[in-house]
C-alpha cells in the first residue's frame, strides 16, 4: 500500500509540475491556488523556519542536492499541497486524524517523518498538512481507479489530473519561471532561479511590494 501511494504520488505531482498555470492575479501573493492566496509573508516564515529547521539536523540545502532554490521549493510544495487537498476536498475526499497518525507511525515516527519532510522542503509546521494533501489525492486517485491494478491507478490518475487543470496554481514571476518540460536532464521545478539565487541558495529577503503573479 505505502509503494502504491509512494507512485501515484509522484506520478500526479510530475503532471501537477507541468498542468499549473501562471496568469495575472492578486498582487502580494507568491501563488494563488483556486483563489486562496498564498502571501510573500507566508512563505518567507515557512522559510525561515525550514532554514532554522535544517540548521538544527546540522544539514545544509546543497547537501540535499536541491535543484532549485529553498525559497522556489518551499512556495511549491506549499501551492501544490494546497492544490492536491482542495481538489480532493471538492470531489467528497477526507481524511482523518488517525488516518495521519499512521502513515507518520508508518515512517518511523514524528522524529523520521519530519527529517524526511525535510528532504522535500517542507517546514516542520506544514509537515502534518502536508502529508495530508498526499493522501487526500491518492485515495482520489483510488476512487476513480476503483482497483489497484497498474490499468486502475492509470485510469484514477488521468481523471485526478483533469481535476487539477481545472483548479491551475498562479505563481509570482518573482520566484522564477516554471518549468514545463521536467525531466531527468532538466529536473528543476523552475527553469530560472527568479530572484532568488542559484538552487539550493538560501532565501533572499522578501521585497516589501511583490509582483503581481504572471502566467
Amino acid at each position: 500500500m505505502k509503494s502504491t501511494r509512494v507512485r501515484v504520488i509522484l506520478a500526479v505531482a510530475a503532471a501537477g509540475v507541468a498542468l499549473t498555470a501562471c496568469s495575472p492575479n492578486q498582487i502580494g501573493a507568491a501563488a494563488v491556488v483556486g483563489g486562496e492566496r498564498i502571501s510573500s509573508s507566508e512563505l518567507s516564515k515557512n522559510v525561515r523556519e525550514y532554514e532554522e529547521a535544517l540548521s538544527k539536523a546540522g544539514v545544509s540545502a546543497s547537501q540535499l542536492q536541491f535543484q532549485d532554490s529553498v525559497p522556489q521549493l518551499v512556495l511549491f510544495q506549499l501551492a501544490n499541497a494546497k492544490q492536491y487537498a482542495k481538489v480532493a476536498e471538492s470531489k467528497g475526499i477526507t481524511v482523518t486524524d488517525g488516518e495521519i497518525d499512521q502513515v507518520i507511525a508508518g515512517q518511523g515516527g514524528q522524529e523520521k517523518f519530519e527529517q524526511q519532510m525535510l528532504q522535500q522542503a517542507v517546514a516542520p509546521s506544514h509537515a502534518r498538512e502536508f502529508m495530508r494533501s498526499q493522501v487526500l489525492i491518492s485515495k482520489l486517485v483510488a476512487k476513480y481507479g476503483g482497483g489497484t491494478d497498474e490499468a486502475a491507478i492509470q485510469r484514477g490518475q488521468q481523471q485526478a489530473i483533469k481535476d487539477l487543470q481545472a483548479m491551475p496554481i498562479t505563481w509570482n514571476p518573482r520566484y522564477g519561471q516554471l518549468n514545463q518540460q521536467r525531466s531527468q536532464e532538466q529536473p528543476s521545478v523552475f527553469v530560472d532561479a527568479g530572484r532568488f539565487g542559484a538552487a539550493g541558495g538560501p532565501a533572499a529577503p522578501a521585497a516589501e511590494q511583490p509582483e503581481t503573479p504572471q502566467q
